[in-house]
């Protein structure tokens, strides 16, 4: 059994950060009561949640919880650099004052994750060579800044971005030096994307060091392809749900993981809309599950 695996819940479940009306009525307080109650011990960072360090750890330490991470939008193909590393500094320093070891970052440039109107496969950005060579500089940039913290950035492959499939995937891993820029592992975005989520741990584990257990909805993913739906009206048709819900076998994943030796936090994310899916519910259902399959 693989030690030192730590696992967390991610707030996006009981208020949409991209889609504020979505558990709008569930407070801060709320939010990470009921994950402490549901048996994780860390947390990602939501927009509801205190900035000042001090008052969030307080909030925090009395919950048994800890910062796991927080995501970055990073713009490295459609701006300045300085633009970015001026914004990442200011995310690096508040997460390393929460204790957090990895940073996770995507590139938002051309992004279209964001935009209720435009079909998230039809439509999936595609970046140039010299964009590819901006992401890739700018990336191992924000690295070398981590470092100055003892952190390390993790790029969050994702749907409706430059990089969401095994082919950009490969791209990035290859123009990137190892030691500068690692990786996150997301369940839910690779099975979306039509991803073979084993091929790419396998491939990429000694650059992983950051993971998202996320599931999916067979048949709303069919849906969101044959109506041409954008991500987040595939979110709100509940796409994404919380592992043991949906069709990824997690158990071939979690062998995997247990024989790479990985270490680190392993994030519980699965965007739903907290009315139609009890987030305290299906935060439980996903605990009693990772139970069954892992032993953690």
């Amino acid at each position: 059994m693989t030690k030192n695996i730590q696992l967390a819940m991610a707030p996006i479940a009981w208020t949409n950060d991209d889609m504020p009306e979505l558990g709008k009525e569930n407070t801060f307080e709320q939010t990470i009561s009921e994950m402490a109650l549901s048996g994780y011990t860390g947390t990602e960072i939501g927009n509801k949640y205190p900035r000042d360090p001090k008052v969030l750890h307080r909030y925090l330490d009395i919950r048994g919880l800890k910062v796991a991470s927080a995501w970055f939008s990073a713009f490295l193909t459609t701006k300045p650099f300085e633009e970015t590393a001026k914004a990442f500094i200011e995310h690096r320093d508040f997460l390393h004052a929460m204790g957090a070891k990895v940073i996770v970052v995507a590139e938002q440039g051309h992004s279209i994750q964001g935009m209720m109107d435009q079909p998230v496969f039809d439509k999936k950005p595609s970046f140039t060579d010299e964009e590819w060579d901006k992401l890739s500089e700018g990336l191992e940039k924000l690295g070398d800044l981590a470092h100055q913290k003892d952190m390390e950035i993790v790029y969050h492959h994702h749907m409706g971005t430059g990089v969401q499939t095994t082919e950009e995937i490969d791209r990035l891993m290859a123009s990137t030096d190892p030691k500068k820029v690692k990786l996150l592992f997301d369940t839910g975005h690779l099975v979306f994307s039509g991803e073979d989520p084993v091929a790419i741990f396998n491939k990429y584990q000694d650059r992983i060091e950051h993971i998202h257990f996320k599931d999916i909805r067979e048949v709303v993913v069919g849906e969101v392809k044959s109506k041409k739906m954008s991500f987040l009206n595939a979110v709100k048709s509940g796409a994404f749900t919380v592992p043991g819900d949906g069709m990824i076998d997690f158990k071939p994943i979690w062998e995997a993981i247990d024989a790479s030796g990985y270490e680190g936090w392993i994030v519980v994310e699965a965007e739903q809309d907290p009315a139609k899916a009890n987030p305290f519910e299906y935060a439980v259902k996903a605990r009693t599950y990772i139970n069954e399959v892992t032993g953690l």
